[in-house]
């Protein structure tokens, strides 16, 4: 039987078709797979544009009143010298043994981790200041390394204190001095307990027990309790252990417990939305 050969130009006309195909399936597959890669990072991104939040979105609780203290080095602080800066206040006083270090403690690390930050500053205002002189805290800054031209401890006139704490950052604080009579705080503050911004879940609630009668039936009407720094000594000042984010224009921006870290957290957070807000 005669075999029938072919020439190689015969076969090469027979394997063009199957050529063809193959290069148009393996084109087509190509083409999915860089429009699946791209539909995924188009999901992502649409993700993370759409929950991650913008300077415009934190709300605004009032704006920080113009106040006249003195800092640990002796020189007078007002608001003004805080105007263009993003900063972070508390309440503290030095003698307190638990919550205070611990608050001033994180305010540390703060300092430490945005060093790099020019516009950012903190401010430890002091809740005792009969005791803590600007000598006092001088001493107590030294403890944490605080820089004292970006970290403000400040003392003054008691009820200028108080005022600031409870009307201007509308934060919870009891003076023991204070009569029964008197409501130590705004039921409505957001930075006390209704509607704020972080609902804290207290270890100090379950010791209520501790303190005065006076003060039991006032915090009777708290839902949650505020975030008392509970010294375990009737005798001792009651105040918050939030921590109040400042913007540029002196306006409160959010109130975070200082024991929560998930709190904490978030509060860098914002502070980044801040800084990058220019």
């Amino acid at each position: 039987m005669a075999m029938i050969r072919t020439s190689p130009s015969e076969a090469c006309q027979e394997r063009l078709p199957h050529i063809l195909l193959w290069s148009v399936l393996a084109v087509v597959l190509a083409g999915v797979g860089s429009l699946g890669v791209w539909s995924l990072v188009w999901e992502e991104t649409s993700k993370q544009s759409s929950t991650a939040p913008s300077p415009a979105s934190l709300p605004v609780y009032g704006t920080v009143p113009d106040f006249a203290l003195t800092d640990q080095s002796g020189r007078p602080v007002r608001r003004g010298n805080l105007e263009g800066k993003v900063w972070i206040a508390s309440f503290i006083f030095t003698n307190c043994p638990d919550e205070c270090p611990l608050m001033t403690s994180d305010m540390a690390r703060l300092q430490s981790d945005l060093a790099h930050m020019a516009d950012f500053r903190l401010v430890s205002i002091s809740v005792d200041p009969e005791h803590d002189t600007p000598v006092v805290l001088s001493q107590y800054a030294e403890r944490f390394n605080a820089n004292p031209d970006r970290w403000f401890f400040l003392t003054g006139d008691k009820r200028a204190i108080y005022s600031l704490a409870k009307e201007g950052f509308r934060l919870a604080i009891v003076d023991p001095a204070e009569p029964p009579h008197s409501s130590p705080i705004n039921d409505n503050s957001p930075g006390s307990f209704r509607g704020s911004v972080d609902r804290p879940s207290l270890s100090s609630v379950g010791r209520t027990a501790a303190w005065p009668q006076s003060l039991r039936g006032w915090l009777a009407f708290i839902e949650p309790a505020p975030a008392f720094a509970d010294h375990g000594r009737a005798k001792d000042t009651l105040h918050s252990t939030r921590f109040v984010l400042v913007d540029r224009l002196a306006q409160i921006r959010g109130y975070y417990e200082s024991r929560e870290q998930t709190a904490l957290e978030r509060l860098r957070q914002h502070l980044q939305m801040l800084f990058q807000n220019g």
